[in-house]
């Protein structure tokens, strides 16, 4: 069931994730997962519906970098076509983090989605999400 209904929610978890791209990623409408970008945790559990309460990018280099979310239509991510971007292509200022999530614009992701980070430097940015688990 890849959408469960959350009235009938029994449990919640609360959960953490990061991720620092250690390769460059460049503008695209489409983005192969090569093992370096997905905010892992983040694509749900069969019968469970993630709730993205925040997602960080910490620039902790001394130069700006860009930062994209990125939401794919498959729970892989593999050569998955790329259905939204909550950010694209955002700068980061140098030594400064950038809140592009949070509980005030959380979104929903199903089990057959997947979220990904990209930075436009390699190494430059930290990414951090916290998401709840709903079954």
């Amino acid at each position: 069931m890849p959408n469960p209904n959350i009235v009938n929610v029994t449990d919640i978890r609360g959960n953490t994730a990061y991720v620092v791209p250690s390769s460059a990623a460049t503008a695209t409408t489409s983005w192969t997962h090569n093992g370096t970008t997905a905010l892992t945790g983040l694509t749900p559990a069969a019968n469970t519906v993630n709730r993205i309460t925040s997602i960080v990018a910490a620039n902790t280099t001394s130069s700006a970098a860009t930062a994209t979310i990125a939401i794919g239509n498959n729970a892989t991510f593999g050569s998955a076509t790329v259905i939204a971007y909550p950010a694209f292509q955002i700068s980061v200022p140098p030594n400064a983090s950038l809140v592009i999530i949070d509980k005030t614009n959380s979104l929903y992701i199903t089990e057959n989605q997947s979220v990904a980070a990209f930075s436009g430097t390699a190494s430059a940015l930290t990414f951090t999400a916290t998401f709840e688990a709903i079954t």
